[in-house]
């Protein structure tokens, strides 16, 4: 329904009043039986022609409504402005929304009156302790669709999360039963959280229309309630377990990069001396991601500290590992022979205490193809999928691989995948220099260009995304750009010559690499 009012306050206050008495009914209903109401609300001008309103206010309005999950209430900026003060409500900003048809994104924020919309914990219950790593729960996808029918959608998006998020070893993640003894209840997530005794807690509905899918989903903090990452896909039904597949990877590759963002910014706020294994393990893991040469080497003793705590925590054995592979493949190691040799160890360690666990055979993987051992590179990546299907890093691994031994070809769609899986992921500029190389091989030099220009935009430098457009555009002829290009490079790794390419690069295949160095000579590249 489309309601006007003359008060932005009036219209919060029946808002709230609808679905609180409809959180009173549905308590006593089944639920399959149960209705729930989706509430947007805006303030803006509009236009009355008869019996009927509408315009960009209306528009917003009805926008914010599809946003919100059943048995919430959406607002834009100004209505949050205008009533804040007036009427007790909690307001949580949920950030800008690009939404359809509506030019620039919309301010949303998600209200709740204590004590109304969202319940609160029963007093003096139990609640569990947090685990001592992340912890999560995902909450049965709700079916948007009408048709009770559908519910076997839902569920089986649900349950594939779960399995999913449960082949990462670093996350705790709530069992099944336990999750679904929530469906159907209209439950806030401090609620959840509180009870299940976790940290995060994914939400998300499934409607099914016609021939065509649409899945939500929200990853939550429990103890705020805010919201960390939201996302919504829509899709074809033409194969209705490839596209459950899709959604379930792409949920899942993206939720896991979150909560280490999440957990990393948590560590950094504890004091020194207050500092267990895990709390070490994610301080390095948060230099890792800077990819400067000082922060490689603060993030190798933070993961040293972390390894002597607790020696059999395997993840910090796999960020050692990782900082000796970056030194050495961004041209920071003094010597890169003895970085191929010293992530060889930690990475093997890591496979050895957990043999289940995907980040650690990837790793393995990166640490072999770094000397050039492709076949065992191989290897150790596909077992990394095969145990963890939306682990991007091994998408990229694999593809990495094959584009390193000459077969540039079918390293692509691995490569694309990675960017599907994580497409904020912090090695994207990795991500699409891999991609520039496979398209340089392939003779696709434009193409080659292009890719490399948007691994430049990328944060951090990497001397391999110069490289590989100076090689391009001398492909192409454009030498005077080519020579612009080694200038700038000069500029950020003096003296780089294509010795240290032929050194430094990955690249195996004798055919492949004495192309790419042609390149780089015609662009006048010193020997």
């Amino acid at each position: 329904m489309l309601v006007e009012f003359a008060s932005m306050v009036d219209a919060v206050r029946c808002a709230s009043e609808i679905q609180q008495g409809m959180a009173e009914r549905n308590a006593s209903v089944p639920s399959a039986q149960r209705i729930a109401f989706r509430i947007g609300i805006n303030v803006g001008d509009i236009i009355i022609d008869g019996d009927d309103i509408f315009g960009d206010g209306v528009n917003i309005a009805a926008r914010l409504e599809t946003l919100a999950e059943p048995g919430e209430i959406w607002v834009g900026r100004t209505v949050r402005e205008q009533v804040r003060d007036k009427l007790a409500f909690v307001f949580e900003d949920m950030g800008e929304r690009e939404v359809k048809n509506i030019a620039r994104p919309i301010r949303a924020f998600r209200i709740a009156a204590k004590g109304s919309i969202a319940a609160p914990s029963a007093k003096g219950a139990d609640a569990p302790s947090l685990p001592d790593k992340p912890s999560i729960a995902v909450l049965p996808f709700t079916n948007m669709s009408g048709d009770p029918e559908q519910d076997y959608f839902a569920d089986g998006i649900t349950e594939d999360i779960i399995t999913g998020l449960s082949r990462a070893r670093w996350l705790f993640v709530i069992a099944r039963n336990s999750s679904f003894a929530y469906k159907g209840r209209s439950t806030g997530v401090k609620q959840v959280a509180h009870e299940l005794g976790v940290r995060y807690v994914i939400e998300g509905s499934v409607r099914k229309a016609s021939e065509r899918v649409r899945i939500s989903a929200q990853l939550a903090e429990g103890t705020s309630g805010r919201q960390l990452w939201a996302k919504r896909y829509d899709r074809e039904l033409s194969d209705i377990f490839a596209v459950q597949d899709e959604i379930t990877e792409t949920i899942i590759g993206a939720v896991e990069p979150e909560l280490g963002k999440v957990d990393r910014r948590s560590s950094a706020g504890k004091r020194p001396d207050n500092l267990d294994a895990w709390d070490l393990y994610q301080r390095g893991m948060a230099h890792l991601y800077e990819y400067t040469k000082g922060d490689l080497r603060r993030a190798q003793r933070f993961f040293a500290q972390a390894i002597a705590k607790d020696p059999r925590l395997g993840p910090a054995h796999s960020g050692l590992a990782e900082t000796y592979y970056y030194e050495g493949v961004y041209g920071f190691a003094d010597s890169i022979s003895d970085n191929r040799e010293k992530a060889l160890a930690p990475a093997q360690q890591a496979v050895v205490l957990d043999p289940e666990d995907a980040g650690a055979h990837c790793t393995l993987g990166r640490a072999h193809y770094m000397r050039r051992e492709y076949d065992a590179a191989f290897r150790e990546m596909k077992t990394a999928l095969e145990l963890n299907p939306s682990l991007a890093l091994a998408h990229y691994g694999l593809g990495a691989t094959l584009v390193f031994s000459g077969r540039a070809e079918e390293g692509i769609s691995y490569l694309t995948a990675a960017i599907r899986l994580s497409p904020h992921d912090p090695n994207m500029g990795s991500f699409l220099v891999r991609l520039a190389d496979a398209a340089y091989f392939l003779k696709r030099y434009e193409e080659a260009a292009e890719w490399a220009r948007r691994a430049l935009q990328q944060p951090n430098f990497q001397w391999s995304r110069h490289t590989v457009l100076i090689a391009a555009l001398a492909q192409l002829g454009r030498l005077d750009e080519a020579r612009n290009c080694i200038q700038q490079l000069q500029v950020k790794r003096p003296n780089t010559s294509v010795a240290f390419v032929r050194e430094t690069h990955l690249f195996g295949d004798t055919a492949s690499f004495v192309h790419y160095l042609d390149g780089l000579r015609m662009a006048g590249l010193p020997d």
